[in-house]
């Protein structure tokens, strides 16, 4: 399996599994600076060089974390963050802003929390519903200029924002949610990706870790997790969507290889330039991730999957 990409327009070539870093500060249970600082080490030494995080991963303590691990390496690095979801300095939600001036300022102080003079994939986190998309565009736009961000992307746009958007500026990728019970981004995201020649990044490919098998119920998270709260994992939707977990889990069975490997290869068989970013803190789960690039799939295997999964999964997204 192709292991590498050029990211949309870019120059960046990108492990097709990034990680993604947003755990190791916030929201799904306790974290360990010093763990995770050992794991984006060991994501570096074991080739992956596309991390994702945002502003408002921990408040900005994520973004400080990966600027204290990669210090002296960022020549190994492509490096995603993100602005427009605004929250204050106890965590409070502050909404979502798009205009120019905080757009800059966000910038500013993700370079800050960084440590580093440029930004290689800037994304708008989600579009403030109050300011048009050609304003915010036209803004990153701004900041390739200056040369704060070298390419730009955006996160759960849909077909017609990302159209509007690319003819301001070349949108470089885009980051959706997309796994084996969340499929919405194939009715019309990736054909305008192919379209337009825009990388298509895979977040929360696991489901939230759902897919793996390692939640049977509620009482398997730890407190405060941000799970907890979201409509698939209630106790109802976590016995329906275990479907998902049957079917992934007989193929692994079958293949001998883990669930994560079997939902994150099948992510990267959907065509040689999609990417995905799963989330861990944690080296050995880092290593079993990794493993999905020796899984090969049969026609008839990849038919199996698309006629057994369920048609709906239980409970919206959010």
């Amino acid at each position: 399996m192709k292991q590498t990409t050029i990211l949309g327009n870019s120059s960046l070539l990108v492990n097709r599994l990034g990680l993604g870093c947003m755990g190791m500060s916030e929201f799904y249970g306790s974290f360990n600076e010093e763990e995770s600082i050992k794991t984006l080490h060991k994501a570096i030494d074991l080739g992956v060089n596309f991390f994702d995080t945002a502003d408002m991963y921990g408040s900005g303590a994520n973004e400080k974390l990966i600027g204290k691990a990669f210090k002296g390496k960022w020549d190994k690095v492509v490096l995603a963050t993100k602005f427009a979801v605004m929250r204050g300095p106890k965590g409070e939600w502050l909404g979502l802003n798009g205009q120019p001036e905080y757009i800059k300022k966000a910038c500013e102080q993700s370079l800050s929390n960084l440590g580093t003079e440029s930004i290689d994939l800037y994304y708008m986190h989600r579009q403030a519903p109050n300011v048009e998309i050609e304003v915010i565009v036209g803004a990153m736009a701004d900041l390739v200029k200056q040369g704060k961000v070298k390419y730009i992307g955006l996160s759960e746009a849909n077909a017609e924002t990302i159209r509007r958007a690319h003819k301001i500026h070349p949108i470089t990728a885009l980051q959706t949610e997309y796994s084996l019970w969340s499929r919405e981004p194939e009715q019309e995201l990736f054909d305008v990706c192919k379209e337009l020649g825009i990388t298509f990044v895979s977040y929360s490919p696991l489901g939230r870790g759902f897919l793996t098998g390692a939640f049977k119920s509620r009482d398997d998270f730890e407190a405060g997790d941000y799970r907890l709260n979201n409509p698939r994992f209630t106790a109802e939707a976590i016995k329906k969507n275990n479907k998902f977990v049957e079917i992934i889990d007989q193929l692994a069975n079958e293949k001998n290889v883990s669930k994560a490997q079997i939902a994150l290869a099948w992510i990267l068989s959907q065509n040689d330039e999609i990417t995905a970013i799963p989330g861990t803190k944690k080296v050995h789960r880092l290593e079993e991730n990794l493993g999905a690039f020796h899984v090969e799939f049969t026609d008839s295997e990849l038919a199996i999957i698309q006629n057994s999964l369920p048609t709906e999964t239980f409970g919206s997204r959010y």
